[in-house]
């Protein structure tokens, strides 16, 4: 699955230093990380940045600071390079980013207590069963969130039909828990 795609991980976050990588960012991103208001949130997206400049340079030798055009739902590409994609994601305890020659979406999640109201409004009925009948419904939840917030992302048409987003792309995911860490991923591609 998503062979040729270069996928980095960093979940060392707490020595990042969101100053020191500003003047290594684009100013367009360093204008979306100043209205940032929280410090993790920051931290996130400019380690997701920072992430994305390297797996550019190590795979297609880019090493120019990427700029970012939005398709018509808010997807990312990058400006001049096309042909190739690119996903990236932010949580509080992990960042990943995702590249190849092929559309793709990624997704990283902390785990975090399960939530029966919000998976009743984002699962459908086989996945809550699934969830609920799972022996950790919190990792279960998690697991099934970021795999439909990968393929949101890599569809491009941003998350609509919640309940019904995996059905379409079924066997496109692949999912990566690092529990001992706190957090899961998720990797869609076509």
């Amino acid at each position: 699955m998503c062979v040729g795609m270069l996928l980095l991980i960093n979940d060392n976050l707490d020595g990042f230093d969101v100053e020191a990588a500003m003047p290594l960012l684009s100013e367009q991103r360093r204008e979306k990380i100043a209205l940032l208001a929280d410090a993790d949130d920051r931290r996130g997206s400019a380690a997701a940045y920072m992430l994305l400049r390297e797996a550019l340079d190590e795979k297609y030798g880019i090493s120019d600071a990427p700029v970012f055009g939005y398709g018509d739902y808010g997807k990312p590409f990058l400006q001049g390079a096309e042909g190739v994609h690119f996903s990236m994601s932010h949580c509080r305890r992990a960042v990943v980013c995702a590249v190849a020659d092929f559309p793709l979406g990624v997704d990283v999640e902390s785990l975090r207590p399960y939530n029966g109201r919000l998976a009743r409004y984002t699962m459908n009925d086989d996945e809550l069963s699934r969830i609920e009948s799972s022996p950790s419904p919190d990792v279960e939840f998690v697991r099934l969130w970021t795999m439909k917030e990968a393929v949101a992302k890599l569809s491009g048409r941003g998350i609509n039909n919640l309940k019904n987003l995996l059905m379409e792309f079924a066997g496109s995911v692949k999912y990566v828990e690092v529990l001992e860490k706190g957090y899961i991923y998720s990797v869609a591609c076509e």
